[in-house]
C-alpha cells in the first residue's frame, strides 16, 4: 500500500517539506525524457546539465534512505512518455495514491490533470515551496488595475517581505537605482575567474549521443560548470556576494566580448531548477551587504534583489494570468522566419555575432543579450513569435517556459 511521488526535472528541493521524513510506504519518480528533450531542440549543454542535476538529486534522496525510481535516458523501461511512465509504475507496484508538486509548465500542468483522470487511484497535489509568490498573486494585485506596471508589484514584494526597507519606505529614499546600473566596463574593476565545478558529465554525454537526442550548441569540456546541488549552489552564492556583488549593479547591463558573465551571478539555472530558493539567494546577498555597507552603494543590492523578489516573481504571475492564450499571441502580425545565422553565428554584424556565438558555446547571455540585441533583431525582422520563442527556449540554460514566453513574447517582441 504504497504512495508514488512525481519529481519533475525543475523540482529538485531538497528542503522541500516531502523529504523531512523518510517512508518505507512512499516511492519517487523521475524520468528523463524523449518528451521533455524533444519538444524543442534544446542547448546540449542544457539536457547535459538537467540530467546532471536530476541524477545527483535522486542519488541524494537514496542516500537519505528515500525509495526512488529514476529512469535515465537510455534505460529500456522507458516509455519516454509522462503519462505512461507513471502509469507503468502504478501497475507494477501496490501503490494506491499518486502525488505530485504543481508544474511551473502550464503543458505538464494539462498533461497531469489528465493523468490524474484517468488513473485508479486517488491524487493530490502540493506546492513547490519554492517562490515568493502564488500564482494567482499577481493577478489578484492587478486587478482592476489598467496597467500592469512592474514597478508597483515590485514595490509592493519589497513591503510584503521587509526587503530593503526602512518602515514603509525603501532604505537610501529611493525605490529603483536602474539608472544608475548601466555603466560600461572598460576592464576595471577586475573580475576574478568565475567557480568551476568537477561535475563530470562524460556519462550523461555518452547517453545522449545512444539515444541520438537532437541538440544545438556547442559543449567541448568534460565537466558541467553550473551548480547542480544545493552545496554547489550556496558556495556558487558566497562567491557572488564577496567577489560581484559590490559592483554588480554598476555593470548588471554591461557587455563586454571579453566576458562572458561580467559581474552576474550564474545562480539562474540553479534557481530554475529549484536547487536553491530565492529567498535564500535574496536572503544571503542582503545579510551579506548588511554586514559591508560601508563598502558596497545599495544601488548594488538594489539592483540584484529587484531581479529577483520583482521581475522574477512578476514574470511567473504574469505567465499563470495569460495562459494558455499567451501562447497564440502575434499582435504585430509576423510571420518571419529566424535566420540560419542565429544557429551559427556567421554573421558580419558584430553584435548579433559576439551573442549568438556566446550563446552557443554557454548555453547562456544576459538580459541585455537577450533582449535588446537578439530580441530586437527578430522583432526588427518581424519574426514570428512561436519561432523566437523556440529558438530562447531551446538555446539557453536557464530556460522554462513560464519565465521564458512572458519576456520573449511580451518584453522583447510585443506579440502582446
Amino acid at each position: 500500500m504504497k504512495t508514488l511521488r512525481l519529481i519533475l526535472g525543475d523540482q529538485l528541493n531538497a528542503k522541500h517539506s516531502w523529504f523531512e521524513t523518510v517512508r518505507d510506504d512512499v516511492i519517487y519518480c523521475m524520468f528523463e525524457m524523449r518528451q521533455e528533450t524533444d519538444y524543442v531542440v534544446h542547448h546540449i549543454q542544457k539536457v547535459v546539465g538537467f540530467f546532471a542535476a536530476m541524477r545527483d538529486f535522486s542519488n541524494q534522496l537514496k542516500n537519505n534512505g528515500h525509495q526512488v525510481k529514476y529512469l535515465n535516458i537510455t534505460d529500456p523501461e522507458n516509455c519516454h512518455d509522462l503519462e505512461q511512465n507513471i502509469k507503468q509504475i502504478l501497475e507494477n507496484n501496490s501503490i494506491v495514491r499518486f502525488e505530485y508538486q504543481a508544474p511551473d509548465e502550464y503543458r505538464l500542468e494539462t498533461q497531469l490533470r489528465t493523468i490524474c483522470d484517468s488513473i485508479n487511484v486517488d491524487s493530490s497535489c502540493f506546492d513547490t515551496e519554492h517562490f515568493y509568490t502564488s500564482r494567482e498573486e499577481l493577478s489578484v494585485f492587478f486587478e482592476g488595475k489598467k496597467q500592469l506596471l512592474m514597478e508597483r508589484f515590485y514595490r509592493y514584494m519589497r513591503k510584503k517581505h521587509d526587503v530593503l526597507m526602512l518602515g514603509d519606505q525603501p532604505i537610501g529614499g529611493v525605490w529603483n537605482y536602474d539608472q544608475s546600473n548601466r555603466k560600461k566596463w572598460k576592464g576595471t574593476p577586475s573580475i576574478p575567474p568565475h567557480l568551476e565545478f568537477p561535475n563530470n558529465i562524460n556519462c550523461i554525454k555518452n547517453d545522449l549521443d545512444t539515444a541520438q537526442i537532437k541538440t544545438i550548441g556547442r559543449f567541448e569540456k568534460n565537466h558541467f560548470d553550473y551548480p547542480i546541488n544545493i552545496i554547489q549552489a550556496k558556495e556558487q552564492l558566497d562567491y557572488f556576494c564577496k567577489e560581484l556583488l559590490p559592483h554588480f549593479g554598476d555593470f548588471q547591463d554591461a557587455l563586454h566580448t571579453d566576458q562572458v558573465y561580467l559581474f552576474h551571478s550564474r545562480l539562474s539555472f540553479a534557481m530554475n531548477l529549484k536547487i536553491i530558493s530565492p529567498k535564500e539567494v535574496v536572503d544571503t546577498a542582503l545579510n551579506y551587504y548588511g554586514s559591508n555597507s560601508d563598502i558596497i552603494d545599495i544601488s548594488q543590492i538594489e539592483g540584484f534583489v529587484r531581479q529577483i523578489i520583482g521581475w522574477r516573481e512578476y514574470m511567473r504571475g504574469m505567465y499563470w494570468k495569460e495562459m494558455p492564450s499567451y501562447l497564440d499571441l502575434n499582435s504585430l502580425n509576423n510571420h518571419g522566419k529566424i535566420p540560419d545565422f542565429f544557429w551559427t553565428g556567421n554573421t558580419k554584424m558584430n553584435c548579433l555575432k559576439q551573442t549568438i556565438t556566446n550563446s552557443l558555446d554557454n548555453a547562456y547571455a544576459h538580459h541585455i543579450q537577450r533582449l535588446m540585441i537578439t530580441g530586437n533583431y527578430l522583432l526588427l525582422t518581424q519574426t514570428h513569435p512561436d519561432a523566437v520563442d523556440q529558438w530562447y527556449l531551446g538555446i539557453y540554460l536557464d530556460a522554462v517556459q513560464w519565465v521564458q514566453l512572458p519576456n520573449t513574447r511580451g518584453m522583447s517582441q510585443y506579440a502582446d
